[in-house]
């Protein structure tokens, strides 16, 4: 199992409130202002580090991938061949590893679920159902694209990829199957209705774990205008609304 650990950027946070209503409310002259400054800074930064500790996530190690079967050996490209032909991976080639095992398998269910998703699109023919593929694809590939560029986020998606990405495949495969059948019937419609009511609320579920994803980055951004806001305005560049 691997162990991975997310630390709480609250207790950074509470030290740069401290500062701005300190320097607010009682402006730095002395040496003895900023000593106060620092011990309350330090309290702060214990009682949020308290409240929002550092918490270990555990992951299950990758299984192990069977050695594929090596490439027949392939011509060159004819020199007329375009260079964008001569680039265009062939099928059957091998996929380019990171380095990282965790981070190849991410790339590969990606891979697995957009053409599993591509699928089903071309074979369902339900119009809206079509056009809410269309959102759940764009969402997955900018969900795992985006813990692909930032690995230490793959904690926030586990019960995505284990849970709500498979199971909605399955539901999608489930209305594929039995609207192929042709046949009308208490189960097979009671079923497909079901699914097309819940697509609406797994459409929404997709797009707020991507929006999930810039948590951090929002409270970052927030801070930083907080802090510059009250800098400008001690300095006398921006007046206080």
């Amino acid at each position: 199992m691997a162990k991975l650990k997310k630390r709480s950027v609250a207790p950074i946070y509470a030290i740069a409130v401290v500062w701005v209503i300190f320097t607010l409310v009682h402006p730095l002259y002395r040496v003895s202002d900023y000593v106060s400054a620092i011990l309350l800074s330090a309290v702060a930064f214990i009682v949020a580090k308290g409240i929002w500790p550092t918490v270990e996530y555990e992951l299950p190690d990758p299984e192990p991938a069977e050695d594929a079967p090596k490439d027949e050996p392939r011509e060159e490209p004819a020199e007329e061949a375009s260079e964008a032909e001569a680039e265009e991976p062939k099928e059957g080639d091998e996929p380019v590893s990171t380095g990282d095992p965790k981070l190849d398998a991410l790339i590969q269910e990606k891979d697995r679920a957009i053409s599993e998703m591509r699928r089903l699109n071309d074979a369902i023919a339900d119009e809206t159902i079509s056009a809410q593929i269309d959102q759940l694809e764009d969402a997955t590939s900018k969900i795992l694209d985006h813990v692909i560029h930032h690995p230490e986020k793959q904690p926030q998606i586990r019960k995505f990829l284990i849970y709500y990405l498979p199971t909605t495949l399955k539901l999608l495969n489930t209305y594929d199957r039995m609207g192929a059948t042709g046949v009308s019937g208490e189960n097979i419609d009671g079923t497909m209705a079901k699914i097309e009511t819940m697509m609406d609320t797994i459409v929404s579920s997709f797009h707020k774990q991507l929006d999930a994803l810039f948590q951090d980055e929002a409270m970052d951004i927030a801070s930083d205008i907080t802090v510059m806001e009250n800098l400008l305005v001690q300095e006398g560049l921006a007046d206080m609304d």
